[in-house]
């Protein structure tokens, strides 16, 4: 026994060290931008084409930039002073800093817009300088006239601003709902209190450990992947912290003392904890398997934020509940005549006439009576709500959809398809030597999803120049009047640059299909590799490409690990099997009735082919989660009293923990709800309505249900499947069968074992 020093320094330390971390790791919420990107192509492989042709831009434009389209109309025909006031503004949006030199005003043929093409530097903030082109065009328009900013950047202005609420809104929502949710379970002042800090510190610390990592340049850190990990740290340390604290009441319940309990409640949670976390873990690394630099990044960034979780629920939860014991319960503090939670399961098994108090105890005892019929039943529920599956649209969604509600960037995009080719833009860019321009042209002209074709030529004043085909040869022009000097594009290392304007919108089905037939065109005609087709459209194309590849690899991988684990855990095969089983057949329930929902209810375009594999990992690993809560103590309750009665023990010792567990993160994944992206939206229905499936259908009837018609098979071929018989083996009426002579033996013979 430690002495009385050791027992009230050692807390003292942990809570200090925790507090230390958490205040230098706080500030790094105002500090996340600084190493954040919302670029998507900067998340696409190097093998890419659509990487390849990005990455040469620069040397045929002259600068690291991406394109604005500015679009003005007015009430109808534009006047001739309307143009005028247009050309001024244009000297307007020049001054912006962090813009290039814009292109000349370009009329359309119904003379009822122009537009005007911005070139952003890719140097600085790219949202901040549309913002203060947005703000300048605002100031210097007429009344009469209307504008838009829109094409790529405004489209990552747009997309950056939804993500603007994560470090406020995100958080504010996500504690605030945990709180709600733990003052109501816990109905204490001050325990919940202590619950939050433990999820908050962790979350701290983790994020000063991936900012610096993401500073380094060794991850990509994005809005999506910063979202994710502050609602995945808050949820996994308070579903660990309140595995604790339900073992630690427990142990305060027996009338031990602070440290007695902190050291049995300890004990008792340290297994199921570390699985649980190592589970998450193993599943998110799986990620790294993935083309996407951002789905690489999540896998690791998210990982460190479960260690710390798991660490904080461990060490700072344990050491400021020795330091408060009791009191932390105030003012409904446990005592020991509050007895084992099991006993009213026991008197299932032992006394079935006798009324059981509480939901759990009769969840226990509608499970004894009725395994069969309640799995079964469950299952084929299951199975049906997971037909909806067939409706998921899940192979991409256009760029202007990713932000729900206003887009200026959207509307602006609607309103240049009106008036101009509805590419205008964002074009393709096709990277061709100089010696094949001509066929290049030749397939660009004859394909109907090509506008029109331009070359890139630095030292014209917009930066391009007609390119046609004459006698099987490129014939280059400057619009203006005839120079003595045939104008020439930029050669960079024998290649020519060419702009296609599409005639679809660049985020479009029928836009991608062309870039699709384009490759094609250039692969037969041209050989492979010899022409590369890049661009805003080209970049979505691969990034759907490759999400759609990597959810085929990492899913069964995933499976194969956690099945692993569970084994090593469990030292079983069939209940390992059993646990998989069902949270696939979760998985799918959820993904079939959150599609019927996004398509009935929501109205969504679609879905990125990223979300189902981000709600497998989810769901799959923090489904597991729940079912370790409960079958880690199921083994423990087996091992003294039994298969059968062991899983209706831990049935009711653990339904108060693992249901609260449940809506804690549930609530915690729908907060993401609240940032105005499709994505994020979408990935919170599917984990918070996942989450609330494994919490009271898969864990509470499923799982326990099966496992108890399985008998002590379930944890075959351990030990356990064979030296421990069952207080009950009456397969049509369990709880009304007397134990037999054998078994009583048995179980006399199996109690020393703990």
């Amino acid at each position: 026994m430690p002495t009385r020093w050791l027992r009230i320094g050692i807390p003292v330390l942990l809570v200090l060290i925790w507090l230390v971390g958490g205040s230098i790791g706080g500030p790094y919420f105002g500090k996340v931008d600084e190493v954040a990107t919302n670029d998507q192509s900067s998340f696409l492989p190097s093998s890419a084409e659509s990487t390849q042709v990005q990455q040469r831009l620069a040397e045929f434009t002259g600068g690291e930039s991406i394109p604005a389209v500015v679009v003005v109309t007015g009430e109808g025909k534009l006047t001739a002073s309307q143009l005028t006031e247009i050309t001024t503004l244009t000297k307007t949006v020049e001054g912006v800093e962090g813009v290039g030199q814009l292109s000349p005003a370009l009329p359309s043929d119904d003379g009822a817009a122009v537009q005007l093409f911005v070139p952003i530097s890719t140097t600085g903030n790219v949202a901040d300088t549309v913002a203060a082109v947005r703000s300048a065009i605002d100031a210097a328009l007429p009344a009469d006239l209307h504008a838009w900013v829109t094409g790529p950047a405004g489209f990552t202005a747009d997309l950056v601003a939804g993500f603007l609420g994560i470090d406020g809104l995100l958080l504010a929502v996500a504690l605030g709902a945990v709180f709600i949710i733990l003052v109501i379970v816990y109905r204490s002042p001050l325990l919940p209190v202590l619950v939050l800090l433990t999820s908050t510190f962790a979350l701290c610390v983790a994020l000063l450990t991936v900012w610096w990592l993401a500073k380094a340049g060794i991850f990509v850190l994005n809005g999506q992947v910063q979202g994710i990990l502050f609602i995945l740290v808050i949820g996994a340390a308070t579903d660990y912290a309140l595995l604790y604290v339900a073992r630690f009441r427990e142990a305060i319940g027996t009338g031990k003392k602070r440290w007695d309990a902190t050291v049995t409640a300890w004990r008792g949670a340290f297994e199921p904890i570390l699985a649980s976390g190592g589970t998450v873990i193993a599943g998110l690394l799986c990620l790294l398997l993935s083309d996407l630099a951002s789905n690489r990044a999540l896998g690791p960034i998210a990982s460190i934020g479960i260690a710390f979780a798991v660490l904080s629920a461990l060490t700072f939860l344990p050491a400021l509940l020795a330091l408060f014991g009791r009191t932390a319960f105030w003012p409904f503090i446990p005592h020991a005549s509050d007895g084992d939670p099991g006993d009213n399961a026991e008197r299932l098994v032992s006394d079935p006439s006798t009324p059981v108090r509480g939901f759990w105890a009769r969840q226990a005892r509608l499970v004894a009576r009725h395994a069969r019929p309640v799995w079964i039943v469950t299952t084929v529920v299951l199975l049906a709500a997971s037909v909806g599956v067939l409706q998921l649209k899940a192979d991409g969604v256009p760029q202007s959809d990713l932000v729900l509600g206003a887009s200026q960037a959207r509307e602006g995009q609607d309103v240049l398809a009106q008036h101009f080719a509805a590419g205008s833009g964002s074009p393709a860019y096709v990277v061709v030597p100089e010696s094949r321009v001509a066929q290049a042209v030749t397939a660009l002209a004859a394909d109907t999803g090509i506008e029109s074709v331009a070359a890139t030529a630095k030292d014209t004043p917009s930066g391009q120049i007609g390119v046609s085909v004459q006698n099987g040869a490129p014939v280059y022009t400057l619009a203006g009047p005839p120079s003595s000097t045939p104008p020439q594009p930029t050669v960079v290392d024998g290649d020519v640059l060419l702009v296609a304007t599409l005639s679809d919108k660049a985020d479009s089905l029928a836009a991608e299909q062309t870039v699709r037939e384009l490759r094609a065109t250039f692969a037969s005609d041209l050989g492979e590799g010899v022409a590369l087709v890049g661009g805003p459209t080209a970049i979505d194309l691969d990034t759907n490409d490759t999400s759609i590849r990597d959810r085929t690899l990492i899913i069964p991988v995933i499976l194969a690990v956690i099945l692993l684990i569970l084994m090593l855990l469990l030292r079983a095969v069939i209940a390992p099997v059993l646990l998989i089983l069902s949270v696939i057949l979760s998985y799918g329930a959820a993904l079939g009735v959150s599609a019927l929902v996004f398509d009935n209810v929501f109205h969504f375009p679609g879905a990125d082919p990223a979300v189902p594999l981000y709600g497998f990992v989810f769901l799959v690993a923090l489904g597991v989660d729940y079912n370790i809560f409960l079958m880690s103590r199921v083994r423990e309750e087996s091992k003294r009293h039994g298969t059968r009665p062991g899983i209706l023990r831990g049935l009711v010792a653990t339904g108060g923990v693992i249901t609260s567990a449940g809506l804690v993160l549930a609530a915690t994944f729908a907060a993401l709800g609240v940032i105005p992206i499709l994505f994020l939206a979408q990935l919170a229905f599917i984990v918070a309505f996942g989450v609330l499936l494994d919490t009271f259908v898969v864990r509470s009837l499923l799982v326990p249900a099966a496992a108890y018609d399985l008998g002590r098979v379930i944890w075959w071929p351990s030990s356990l499947s064979r030296a421990s018989a069952d207080s009950v083996h009456n397969s049509s009426h369990p709880v009304t069968a007397p134990a037999t002579r054998r078994s009583r033996r048995a179980e006399r013979a199996d109690s020393p074992e703990l």
